[in-house]
């Protein structure tokens, strides 16, 4: 958190609580991390990592607050995310990939009341030459995306982000009946 949270308002304490107590992916490590401080008056980070097995992900989601509010934000709110994952270069080749990546985004926060939500989804590829040829081809994708929640409890934000990571990584949903672990920053 950006400053000493004795001093932060009701209204950030309960959205801080509310990550605390959110029911997120098992699959998906949360720490908390330094938050920017130049942003907003007050904020907070988590790091992501997915942890299945023959995955690379990992992320951030930064939650930003300014009393006053921003235009730009519509709101006192806003959540800021990125999602960086290692693709199988025949997945990553599909031009349509960075439409399904964005598609996860807003299916996995359907139900989850926000509004002006942006981002850009960005696809990079490696291709090694000269002593170093023999290498495979490595393909990365980065999600960033913000949205603005519309109330302080953050439970199913955060949730929505690391379907979000599991979904880059390439792991599947969680079978039905399966529900989210109790998570939060750890």
């Amino acid at each position: 958190m950006a400053v000493d949270p004795s001093q932060a308002p009701p209204r950030f304490v309960e959205a801080l609580q509310s990550l605390g107590r959110a029911r997120t992916r098992p699959d998906v490590r949360l720490v908390e991390t330094p938050a920017p401080s130049r942003i907003a008056p007050f904020a907070a980070a988590i790091d992501g990592e997915v942890t299945a097995p023959a995955t690379e992900a990992s992320g951030r989601f930064v939650l930003l607050h300014d009393p006053s509010g921003q235009d730009a934000w519509e709101g006192e709110f806003r959540i800021v995310t990125l999602v960086k994952a290692q693709l199988e270069a025949e997945v990553a080749a599909d031009d349509l990939w960075s439409d399904v990546a964005w598609s996860w985004l807003t299916d996995a926060l359907v139900d989850v009341p926000h509004r002006a939500r942006g981002g850009t989804v960005t696809r990079t590829v490696s291709r090694a030459y000269g002593e170093l040829a023999g290498r495979a081809e490595e393909v990365q994708v980065e999600m960033r995306a913000s949205w603005t929640p519309l109330e302080t409890d953050l439970e199913a934000h955060i949730g929505a982000w690391t379907e979000l990571l599991a979904s880059c990584a390439g792991v599947p949903p969680l079978p039905e009946g399966v529900s989210m672990i109790r998570g939060g920053a750890q």
